[in-house]
């Protein structure tokens, strides 16, 4: 699978996200609108955030180690390349949403392009690391020994396992392991609309 094929899957596995990232923007991006184009050296700031995503697609985690990327096409190599995909995500749902908003608006193209030029766009968002993966919830995890293990359904993150080291490497499935959703700090994208 090409470069293209793969980023094309993880911006369709995402876009289960900008359904939210949209309805959050869209009191703020009506009111950075509302304020056109701004008199130089005049600026409007709106911060926003969006929270609660159930589930992450894999280029909005990173991992360190080699075995995950050779196992998990599209995962971020680091926290920076997940903060990335992430910033052009949130870039692009904004961008399609004041194109959007001010067509509705009745904004000429030439307003609408000089408030995206005016526009910057401050994100914020805290990656999961993926120490290990779990593709099915029976896998052993003996040779693994390290505590974050994310559990990956096709190309998207549907929560992690936390396996008690101590006690003979248990797989996920096995009672003791800990089965949990998503931290919340790693579904919570905020940031700074400024115009």
């Amino acid at each position: 699978m090409n470069n293209e094929t793969k980023m094309t899957i993880l911006t369709r596995k995402a876009r289960h996200l900008t359904g939210s990232l949209v309805i959050s923007l869209l009191t703020t991006i009506s009111t950075v609108l509302g304020c056109g184009v701004m008199p130089a050296g005049q600026m409007s700031t709106r911060p926003f955030t969006v929270t609660g995503f159930a589930t992450l697609p894999v280029a909005m985690v990173y991992t360190d180690t080699t075995a995950v990327s050779a196992q998990t096409p599209g995962i971020a190599g680091d926290k920076g390349g997940a903060q990335a995909f992430v910033t052009r995500l949130v870039m692009q749902t904004v961008f399609d949403v004041l194109e959007s908003q001010g067509r509705s608006a009745l904004l000429s193209d030439a307003i609408i392009s000089t408030i995206l030029d005016q526009l910057n766009v401050t994100i914020s968002y805290e990656p999961m690391l993926c120490q290990t993966i779990s593709r099915d919830l029976t896998r052993d995890m003996a040779d693994e020994k390290k505590a974050q293990n994310c559990i990956v359904v096709g190309n998207t993150v549907t929560g992690i396992c936390t396996v008690n080291m101590n006690e003979n490497m248990k797989p996920c499935m096995d009672p003791q392991a800990k089965i949990g959703p998503i931290p919340a700090n790693h579904t919570s994208i905020s940031g700074t609309l400024t115009v």
